[in-house]
């Protein structure tokens, strides 16, 4: 059985979870709206250039979540599915997932984006498997921390190599879509590699490569 591996944010949504969650906390009145704002936006713009301080922007983005009830939580969470991601669920992405269920793929998403956000949004596509940023909880909440190793450039080929051998599954054949030039580690260690929406430097390496380039807007 051939894996589907899917990135997330800005591949499978039209848009980035986790700068939308930074928005949605300061909508809310969640956090200091103004300094937390500038934050998100400077560690978005981080990731975008490829300099991301991924420890730093975990513990940022797991902040808000310190010791709230997980009903609370979880209250947060419909609210942020209903207001900032069904309007950026692309019909062209669930067709994609479609195609590889039909060919009985298994299918895994792997995320930089942290768990809390990421795994409801990979259930509404109908995905149950995802390898996330993980968050350390204690009594059922949220201490804050990060936890283990981030699924962030080559942390992406760790977990997925850990998560590989702990399922004894094979690598071979498989697929993974990603936008962005952080996923270059993983995208060259699979056979079927395929840019999606890319980033100008995945763009460059893509056309290169010889590699598929899609589009899953509209």
């Amino acid at each position: 059985m051939a894996l589907a591996i899917f990135d997330l944010d800005n591949t499978l949504i039209g848009g980035d979870s986790d700068h939308l969650w930074g928005e949605f906390v300061c909508e809310r009145g969640l956090v200091d709206s103004e300094a937390f704002a500038a934050r998100n936006d400077q560690f978005y713009e981080d990731y975008k250039s490829g300099n991301l301080d991924i420890d730093a922007y975990l513990r940022f983005a797991l902040a808000p979540l310190r010791g709230v009830d997980p009903q609370v939580l979880a209250a947060w969470h419909r609210d942020f599915m209903a207001s900032k991601i069904e309007p950026i669920m692309l019909p062209r992405a669930r067709q994609l997932i479609a195609s590889h269920r039909e060919r009985n793929h298994h299918l895994l998403v792997i995320t930089a984006t942290n768990e809390f956000i990421t795994r409801p949004i990979a259930a509404a596509l109908g995905i149950d498997d995802i390898l996330a940023c993980e968050a350390q909880q204690v009594n059922g909440r949220y201490t804050g921390e990060p936890l283990g190793t981030p699924s962030y450039h080559e942390g992406k080929v760790v977990r997925l190599e850990q998560w590989l051998r702990e399922r004894d599954i094979s690598l071979a054949g498989a697929y993974f879509y990603s936008d962005s030039h952080n996923d270059l580690p993983l995208l060259e260690q699979v056979d079927k590699p395929v840019a999606v929406d890319p980033d100008p430097t995945l763009l460059a390496r893509a056309r290169e490569a010889g590699w598929p380039v899609i589009s899953l807007r509209d």
